[in-house]
């Protein structure tokens, strides 16, 4: 990576930008709230219940709690350095290191391939539910094609319709929450099941393996700190806003888990890869059920489109923005002519996610007994943990550094409890599904196979009389806007 890049450490808490800042610390509020709020829940909760049981609203509370932690920490980060770079850029200034920087952005590009296709898969449940004629794998490899030719249409650029899409996701979460309503009201809830757990004498284990995996639908800040270029007096409104959004998102989370488990038997979500629509398909409101579970299997689809979008988008930059810095081969860097989108990108950021699906659908054929959501979220989690962790020992480690009067400390005792948290987390899940390595470092020896493709034959890709790190007529930045 070219070494000016790495190691600028002129950023200020208002350091001058291109970009104009127009982001009010409300609308960063719900810009926190629509990305937090994503379609994880949709995909996930009944594995949660499963390892938990009916106490599995537990593990989305301690699981956003410990995400509003490394929140913090991002937050104090962001008032110092309000650029739209990240965790590689906080790693890098705390560190200084190119490796530990190339190593967090290929962890943060491996999420983002594990995420979506453990969304991909859920979408493909859902579809099912109502359409059940083709293959569950091929419905989600053409979902993830799709998603991937409409980014280089440009479709994605749009904010209208990711705007329309959250609107969807969260009438969805409504929409459980006002059948929760009317099941309590009717005076047929059992409030004890809130209590259950799955195995007697090991609660503390159950709570741990189900935040583990409630952590999948607690991400977003990477996002969010992405626009903090954008913000009015980020110093301010930041802090204010991503832990609002958090805490939202947590509120809203725990009341549908608790709604799902007072309407559906533990069982029975557990062993649904759509489990939300379980709670819809109960018949608890005077509404047709068949009306209903295609209804909310619609708005499911579209909540699942919604996020996978945004990690198609994030998977492509973080390719192109390493091409540009001659991290991996240039002809990521590629731009298509009229539609102005990195294509190669995307091309081999859609292989990479379907790869992930065929390998699961393999297993499959073999007799592996292998959940591909579960897996693929899995190592989603063991990677985000992995940064978040780091994210805030940079917070720690960049104390007293770029700090003015109106720079956002967070509470140190909670930075340290957040990395012991996202340390037990990380431990928990690698010691329980130990198999999950083997996905994580496959991805990973992906990452360094194109560094050094890079490193030992990119100079045949730069023109002469351009050194590493320069630009070239392959590295033209797309048009502003897309």
């Amino acid at each position: 990576m070219a070494q000016d890049a790495l190691t600028d450490t002129t950023s200020e808490p208002e350091a001058e930008t291109e970009l104009k800042r127009s982001i009010t610390g409300r609308l960063l509020y719900f810009y926190v709230l629509g990305d937090v709020l994503g379609s994880g829940i949709y995909v996930l909760i009944g594995l949660v219940a499963g390892a938990v049981g009916g106490a599995f609203w537990l593990a989305f509370a301690v699981g956003v709690s410990i995400a509003t932690i490394t929140g913090l920490a991002y937050a104090e980060l962001v008032t110092k350095y309000p650029k739209a770079a990240g965790a590689a850029l906080y790693v890098n200034k705390a560190f200084g290191n190119t490796f530990l920087t190339f190593l967090v952005t290929v962890c943060m590009l491996s999420a983002s391939f594990a995420a979506a296709g453990s969304l991909a898969t859920g979408f493909a449940a859902y579809f099912a539910q109502v359409w059940a004629v083709p293959p569950s794998l091929l419905v989600a490899v053409l979902f993830i094609v799709l998603l991937a030719l409409v980014n280089f249409i440009g479709i994605t650029e749009s904010v209208v319709l990711n705007m329309l899409m959250t609107f969807v996701e969260i009438a969805g979460l409504v929409l459980v929450l006002g059948i929760g309503i009317w099941f309590v009201a009717g005076g047929d809830a059992n409030f004890g099941v809130l209590t259950e757990f799955t195995t007697e004498g090991n609660e503390i284990f159950a709570i741990i393996a189900g935040v583990a995996l409630a952590f999948f639908a607690m991400t977003g800040f990477e996002n969010a700190a992405n626009v903090a270029e954008e913000t009015i007096n980020p110093s301010k409104t930041f802090p204010r806003a991503l832990v609002g959004g958090m805490v939202t998102a947590g509120v809203i989370y725990v009341l549908v888990a608790i709604t799902a488990a007072l309407t559906v038997p533990i069982d029975t979500l557990a062993g649904s890869d759509a489990a939300l629509l379980e709670v819809v398909r109960a018949g608890i409101i005077p509404v047709p059920v068949g009306v209903m579970v295609i209804l909310f299997a619609v708005i499911a689809m579209i909540a699942i489109t919604n996020t996978t979008l945004v990690a198609v988008v994030t998977e492509s930059r973080i390719l192109y923005g390493m091409a540009r810095e001659d991290v991996v081969p240039a002809v990521f860097a590629k731009i298509h002519p009229s539609r102005r989108s990195p294509y190669i990108a995307l091309i081999f950021a859609a292989l990479v996610v379907s790869g992930l699906l065929f390998a699961g659908a393999g297993l499959q054929s073999i007799g592996v007994g292998l959940d591909v959501i579960a897996r693929l979220a899995t190592v989603t989690v063991v990677f985000t943990l992995f940064i978040y962790a780091l994210v805030i020992i940079a917070a720690l480690k960049l104390r007293g550094t770029h700090e003015s009067e109106d720079t956002y400390r967070a509470n140190t005792p909670l930075l340290y409890l957040g990395i012991l948290g996202n340390a037990v987390l990380l431990a928990y899940v690698l010691i329980d599904d130990p198999s999950s390595l083997w996905w994580c470092g496959a991805l990973l020896a992906l990452g360094f196979a194109l560094y050094a493709i890079e490193y030992f034959f990119g100079t045949r890709d730069r023109p002469p009389g351009h050194e590493r790190g320069d630009p070239s007529e392959l590295r033209s930045a797309p048009e502003k806007g897309e």
